[in-house]
Formats: C-alpha cells, sequence, structure tokens
C-alpha cells in the first residue's frame, strides 16, 4: 500500500515538470516619440476610420470587401486548422480509448507443425472483440510543450488573419481613392480638351478669314491633341482600379459605383499613440511573438526526448472460436502492460533536433524585433508623409489658384489685342499639368492618413474582423 502511495507521489510529481525554458518577451527599446507631433491627434484608432471619408459608397465597398474577400475567408479557415491541430496534440495528454472486433473462418494444414489429429476437423472458427487504453505519462512536458507551442500558433494565425483583414480594409479605401483621383484627372482632361477644340475651332475661322497665322493654328492644334492623347491613359488607369477593387470585393472584373467626388471626401482625424502601443496593436507584431512563443515551446518539446517515455496499455476483450461462448466468462482476455522506452545512443540525433529548435527560435526572435523596427519606420513614415503632403497640396493648390488667375487675364489680353496666343498657350498649359498634379496630391494626402491607419493598427481592426461572417465555406 505505500509502495503505491509512492509511486503516485512520484508520477504526480514527475507529471508537474516541463523541459525547457518558459517564454520571456524579448526586449525592445521603442523611441520615446514619433518625430512629427500632431496637436490634433485624436483617440480615434478604434473606430471605423473609413466611415470617417464621408462617402457612404466607400463604407459599403468595405463591408462588401470583409463579407466576400477570398484571402480572408482563407485566413478564416487557416486558424480552424490550426484549431484543428491544437485539439489534436491536446488529446495526446489523456488515454487514448479504442475497440475492435472480428470474425474468421479458418483450415489448419493436416500435414503442418504440429500435424492435425486424423479424423480432426480441419475448418475453425475465431470470434474476437476487444476494448482498448494506452496512455503515454507526460512526465517531462514533451506533449505540453507541443500543446503550448499549437496553442501559439493558433493565436499566430488569428494575428494572420486580423493582419490580412487590417490589408484589406487599407487597400479597398486607398484604391478608392485612386479611383476617384482617376475620375477627377480625366474629367480634368476632357474639360481641356474640348476647350482647346473650342479654341481650334474658332482659330480656323480666324485663319480662314485671314486674321492669324497658320503658326497660331498650329499651336492650339498641339495643345488639343496632347490633352486628348492624356485622356485614353487615364481611362486605362481607371479600369485597372476598377478590376483591382473587384479582385478585393471577391467579384470578378467589373464596373465599380461611384461616390462623392475626390473633392468632397472629408479628411480622417490622425490616431493618437505612442510607440509602445504598437507592440499591442500590430497583427504582425503580435503575430510574430507567437511564433517566438511556438519556437521557444518546440525547445522543450525536443529535449524532452532525452528522457524516458512511460506507457500504460491495457486491453480487455473476448475471444471464442465457437459464437455460443463468445460471451461467457471463460472466452474473456485481457492483459495489462506498463512500459518504459528511452534513448542510449542516437548518433547525435536528438542533439540535432535540439539545436534546429534553437535555431529556430533565434531566428523567430531576430524576426520579431525586425518586424518591431519595420512597424515603428513605417508608423514615422505615414505620420510624417500626413504632414508633408499637406502642405505640399496646400502650397500646390495655391499654384493652380494662381495658375487659373494667370490664364484668364492672359485671355483677356490677348482678346483685346495687347499680347498674343503665346502667353495664353504657356498659362494655359502650365494649368493643366498643375490640376493633374494638386488631384494627385490631394490623393496622395488621403493614401497617407490611411496609411498611419495602417501602421498603428488599433482596436477598428477587431471592429473590422467582427463584421467577417463566421461561415467561410466556399459557395
Amino acid at each position: 500500500m505505500r509502495t503505491g502511495t509512492l509511486i503516485v507521489l512520484i508520477v504526480t510529481c514527475l507529471t508537474g515538470c516541463t523541459v525547457g525554458p518558459d517564454y520571456v518577451r524579448p526586449e525592445v527599446e521603442p523611441p520615446d516619440t514619433w518625430r512629427i507631433d500632431y496637436t490634433s491627434a485624436a483617440d480615434v484608432a478604434n473606430t471605423r476610420w473609413w466611415e470617417q471619408f464621408g462617402d457612404p459608397v466607400l463604407d459599403e465597398l468595405v463591408e462588401t470587401a470583409l463579407r466576400e474577400n477570398l484571402d480572408v475567408r482563407v485566413a478564416a479557415a487557416r486558424v480552424d486548422q490550426f484549431i484543428g491541430a491544437l485539439g489534436a496534440t491536446r488529446s495526446q495528454l489523456y488515454p487514448q480509448i479504442g475497440y475492435g472486433a472480428d470474425a474468421s473462418r479458418s483450415r489448419a494444414s493436416r500435414v503442418g507443425q504440429p500435424p492435425l489429429p486424423p479424423g480432426a476437423d480441419p475448418y475453425f472458427s475465431l470470434y474476437q472483440a476487444s476494448l482498448g487504453a494506452s496512455w503515454q505519462i507526460d512526465l517531462f512536458g514533451r506533449v505540453r510543450r507541443l500543446s503550448e507551442a499549437a496553442q501559439a500558433q493558433v493565436y499566430a494565425s488569428e494575428e494572420a488573419q486580423r493582419g490580412v483583414v487590417l490589408s484589406l480594409v487599407s487597400a479597398v479605401a486607398t484604391s478608392y481613392i485612386a479611383l476617384r483621383a482617376l475620375d477627377r484627372q480625366l474629367e480634368i482632361a476632357q474639360a481641356t480638351a474640348n476647350n482647346f477644340s473650342e479654341t481650334a475651332r474658332l482659330f480656323d475661322l480666324r485663319f480662314n478669314a485671314g486674321i492669324i497665322a497658320k503658326t497660331e493654328v498650329m499651336q492650339i492644334t498641339s495643345q488639343k491633341q496632347q490633352a486628348l492623347a492624356a485622356i485614353p491613359a487615364f481611362e486605362q488607369g481607371i479600369a485597372s482600379v476598377e478590376n483591382l477593387i473587384s479582385t478585393l470585393l471577391g467579384r470578378n472584373p467589373g464596373p465599380i459605383p461611384r461616390g462623392k467626388t475626390i473633392d468632397q471626401l472629408a479628411a480622417p482625424l490622425i490616431p493618437e499613440g505612442l510607440p509602445s502601443t504598437l507592440l499591442e496593436r500590430r497583427p504582425d507584431i503580435l503575430q510574430a511573438e507567437q511564433v517566438v512563443v511556438a519556437a521557444n515551446a518546440n525547445i522543450g518539446a525536443t529535449r524532452a526526448l532525452y528522457y524516458p517515455s512511460f506507457s500504460i496499455t491495457g486491453l480487455l476483450g473476448s475471444v471464442s472460436t465457437a459464437f455460443g461462448d463468445f460471451l461467457s466468462s471463460q472466452a474473456t482476455a485481457a492483459t495489462a502492460v506498463a512500459g518504459v522506452s528511452g534513448p542510449l545512443f542516437t548518433f547525435g540525433g536528438i542533439k540535432g533536433q535540439v539545436e534546429s529548435a534553437e535555431a529556430q527560435d533565434l531566428q523567430a526572435r531576430l524576426f520579431y524585433q525586425q518586424t518591431i523596427l519595420n512597424a515603428f519606420r513605417e508608423t514615422n513614415d505615414a505620420l510624417t508623409g500626413s504632414q508633408l503632403k499637406l502642405s505640399e497640396y496646400e502650397l500646390q493648390a495655391e499654384r493652380v489658384a494662381a495658375l487659373r488667375e494667370f490664364a484668364r487675364l492672359s485671355k483677356l489680353r490677348f482678346d483685346k489685342g495687347v499680347s498674343g496666343y503665346l502667353e495664353v498657350l504657356v498659362a494655359e498649359n502650365e494649368l493643366f499639368a498643375a490640376e493633374l498634379a494638386s488631384v494627385g496630391l490631394l490623393a496622395d494626402r488621403y493614401t497617407q492618413l490611411v496609411n498611419v491607419y495602417q501602421a498603428m493598427g488599433g482596436g477598428w481592426v477587431d471592429i473590422a474582423a467582427s463584421m467577417v461572417p463566421e461561415t467561410q465555406e466556399f459557395n
């Protein structure tokens, strides 16, 4: 009795042992502040920031993408895959119970060893059924370490899904901004071409009346053709962006509905946050950390291979050559086995696995640190870009206003005969290029604001992820 109690106590103590290092988060040194400090920063990182643009069409596109995008559905399926793997790994902590049954009809050899007695029936039946159980006792924590690694992989896959959601929402928003910018640039090119076409028509009349020279007609014709030549490029760009958005929506290429013009969109507020908050916000950082957790646990799982493995196997069943005796007590058969096995000479086999696991852990830690550095860089770039693009756009807007006035005054001087048409031509040519550039800078400014939300992460990712349907079956 005392011996049995002692064995139970020893097994209980050993079961609490786990080989390998416990996880400790790698140390990082985030910068104290960002290079750009927004005085109007707001804590809006946990809101649906895309709704701040004030365009219901954009809101609908984002919601559709979250429902239908195939990358999101693949990421959700990958989470389910790792959840299944976790369940399979954890099952090894418990006894495995199974059953078996079979019935056979055989003929024995009359001249075999031993030979059948004369007159004996060579044919016989055999009925067997059993209920078995086996349990490999996790004394040194190998299965617990494997379960820890599998759990970390589940968390990592969930963060990967959040990362896909983050990238998807950002891609839909930036693509829509680019689409509305191209729409506006196409309008400018078409309006400029129509204006030059009307001017060219008037110049043809003046030339036919002998009022102006052929050179002036060629000048305006050249400008008209330049504006017309820009139109196909914008149309091609619009088609390409529409196809991209269609793909993000999980659809075949096709037209995309429009809402507000790019000039009517409202600029979202800048979210506030310290560099250290990125460690808790960014899905890629959280995913990289879970990879470190899994790699750290795998070290313990491989080191446990050095230690013996204890197992208990039991079998209870019935064996009979006559079906009528199959369930009788005389046909009962039972087996109980306790075993121990362990390595003696592996010629570096286990050592190689341990070294490989330690190298993978080092890689994961270095990648984690590199991911954090990239996150700080991307956030700094986005914050800096959002502020400087605003300044650049405002300056360009002032230049467009000045050129528009310059073109108006030049046209008046030409109509009064004070100056030649070359002055008008220069003014309108510069205005055309400046208006196109102004629209591009406005789109860049909005894109930089989207990049800020993408770089800083935040609770909005969870809000967007909650909009993804739970059922991810492919229809």
